[in-house]
């Protein structure tokens, strides 16, 4: 009641008009509904508003349409975009009938892993924290139609830019081919569009932000503080709604797509996990790279799982263009310490407390709230079966041989191959009604749709090589 009465004193006190009723779709998108301030009452901060759910994909029939976001009052923020002063919060959807978490809702989903983790022996509490990439382009033209299909990209960084007019000029400088990472201004175009990024995010309550260029032309790397589940999810929408605005207000698109160039290193999304038991790291202990056995079998659950955790950690059909063995990306279901080139990293960890996980191969078109709740229920299920990963790969998995490749398991090969994996492989989801049989189908035939609709379009390669038959 008190945390009621305060966002109604908020919202009189600042004269707000507009309260902003935000939830996040299967596919990983916000979605809101908005009511005018003054009509904000008890009951809505309480109960929540009644939405239309048939009109987002994979949730409600027409027949039963009816569903209820309900507002997180903890997780309000005033928008910094809105033209109209406007107060966001962040919303779960709810049963009307019963009240309780609907059941294909990711965010009910992670909140519902982390209620079923704190009933764990092992461990009462995960946190997570996040480096991802992204790309800013200045200029992006996208044609499909039943006589067309063409897409093109143009950035002031990017390999064909010297010899383009841009107003007021060219400016010549850009990252160096062969050290494009990390590169310094003036050949680094963005790093004032990624430092009013991460000023924004501090002004939201977001911090330790780190950010820099990526490893390619027109790509940016930023990270932030971990947190729990559910609010490092949350904290990424943040994050990416802050992105798209930001680069809008410098004449930029920003886009989270997996690999949109096709001669440049992709975007991943590495997934940071550690789990707790009061103070104490679940993780840490005198094993290798001093991790404990549960660490370990943790480890052997991802590694176990890893193809049907690829139909949420790298959800779209974009996404195994990144993931090709032989592009340096990491497509080997190995772990090491501070190995890159791991699907699992150890990353280095001065002091106990900080011992954690690092999941590699996601990208960052994918639901968080799924993607780190399925990361976290293999990991469990590993634990509970007590698996072993086997011994670590303490070499670079980028320089092996094609005949010591070839016995080595690998993440899917495409996003097909990864649904069906989902569609064998589910059960570990199960655990504690975190998931259910009926979120993972409705996914699967969302996300099949999704490749029905790339195989039925011709390719512009294809007319290049057919043709002239």
């Amino acid at each position: 009641m008190a945390e009621v009465e305060a966002v109604l004193e908020k919202i009189r006190a600042e004269k707000l008009q507009m309260v902003d009723l935000r939830f996040t779709d299967l596919i990983g998108r916000w979605r809101h509904t908005t009511i005018d301030a003054a009509s904000v009452d008890r009951e809505i901060l309480e109960h929540g508003l009644l939405i239309d759910g048939s009109g987002v994909p994979g949730w409600r029939e027409v027949s039963e349409a009816d569903l209820l976001v309900r507002p997180d009052l903890s997780s309000m923020f005033l928008d910094p975009f809105a033209a109209q002063p406007t107060l966001v919060i962040l919303c779960d959807a709810a049963d009307p009938a019963s009240g309780t978490g609907y059941e294909r809702d990711p965010r009910s989903v992670a909140a519902r892993a982390e209620a079923w983790l704190a009933r764990q022996r092992t461990g009462e509490r995960v946190t997570v924290g996040v480096d991802l990439a992204f790309f800013l382009f200045d200029d992006v033209r996208i044609e499909i139609g039943p006589t067309a299909a063409a897409y093109r990209l143009g950035g002031s960084e990017g390999r064909t830019a010297g010899a383009q007019a841009f107003h007021p000029g060219n400016p010549g400088h850009r990252p160096h081919p062969g050290a494009v990472q990390l590169a310094l201004p003036p050949a680094d175009h963005m790093a004032d569009i990624r430092a009013e990024i991460a000023a924004i995010l501090g002004t939201l309550g977001i911090g330790r932000i780190q950010h820099d260029h990526g490893a390619a032309p027109l790509q940016n790397r930023m990270s932030f503080a971990a947190g729990g589940l559910v609010q490092t999810a949350d904290r990424l929408q943040i994050f990416k709604y802050v992105c798209h605005q930001v680069a809008a207000s410098y004449g930029k698109s920003a886009t989270f797509m997996a690999r949109p160039l096709a001669d440049e290193p992709g975007s991943g999304l590495a997934i940071h996990q550690a789990l707790w038991r009061g103070d104490r790291p679940v993780f840490a202990g005198q094993g290798y790279a001093d991790l404990s056995p549960a660490c370990l079998s943790f480890i052997a659950g991802i590694i176990q799982h890893a193809r049907a955790l690829n139909a949420f950690t790298n959800p779209t059909t974009n996404s195994y263009k990144r993931l090709r063995h032989g592009a340096e990306e990491p497509t080997l279901l190995a772990y090491a310490a501070h190995n890159r080139s791991a699907a699992i990293r150890i990353p280095y960890a001065a002091r106990p407390e900080r011992k954690r996980i690092e999941v590699r191969f996601p990208d960052p078109s994918a639901n968080p709230y799924l993607a780190f709740t399925a990361i976290l229920m293999a990991g469990l299920d590993g634990i509970d079966r007590k698996l072993e990963p086997g011994d670590a790969m303490d070499r670079n998995l980028y320089d092996l041989r094609p005949e010591e490749v070839q016995d080595l398991p690998t993440v899917a090969r495409s996003l097909d191959e990864a649904l069906a994996a989902l569609e064998a492989d589910h059960e570990f989801l199960l655990a504690g009604e975190v998931m259910s049989v009926d979120l993972v189908q409705a996914y699967i035939n969302l996300k099949r749709r999704e490749i029905d609709l790339v195989d039925t379009a011709p390719h512009p390669v294809e007319f290049q090589l057919y043709y002239g038959l």
